[in-house]
């Protein structure tokens, strides 16, 4: 896979809202969305794009604090639902912008997956079949 170079604080934050990043960061941005932790990774990337809007409509709505909390706080969550339901699509295109194919990311975790079904397949069988 070549060596992963990770971006940068800035560029991470480009990155985050959807910047391309340069070719020499395209083994990282392949294992950032096929990592075993790549869901929290991506919760992480939606949390710096909420976090600033959030922050500002906090700041600008008028009315009580319970109001304006609980108001973010219902924006937030809309935010979170459409971000896991895109999930996976989110990190193909990440993939796609890249340089791989579409669909590569879905294959990569998918054989990761498979060593690791084979794995526990292996366990299960030495404890209850022997």
């Amino acid at each position: 896979m070549g060596e992963s170079i990770r971006p940068g604080p800035l560029r991470w934050l480009l990155y985050a809202y959807g910047a391309a990043l340069p070719a020499r960061h395209r083994s990282w941005v392949l294992h950032d969305v096929t990592a075993p932790s790549w869901q929290l990774r991506h919760l992480a990337r939606v949390t710096v794009q909420l976090l600033p809007i959030g922050v500002a409509l906090f700041l600008l709505i008028p009315g009580p604090t319970y109001v304006k909390a609980l108001s973010v706080l219902a924006g937030a969550l809309l935010g979170y639902f459409y971000s896991v339901a895109y999930m996976y699509e989110s990190a193909e295109h990440r993939v796609a912008k890249a340089g791989y194919p579409v669909g590569h990311a879905a294959a990569v975790r998918a054989a990761a997956g498979a060593v690791d079904r084979a794995a526990a397949q292996e366990r299960y069988e030495r404890r209850w079949r022997d």
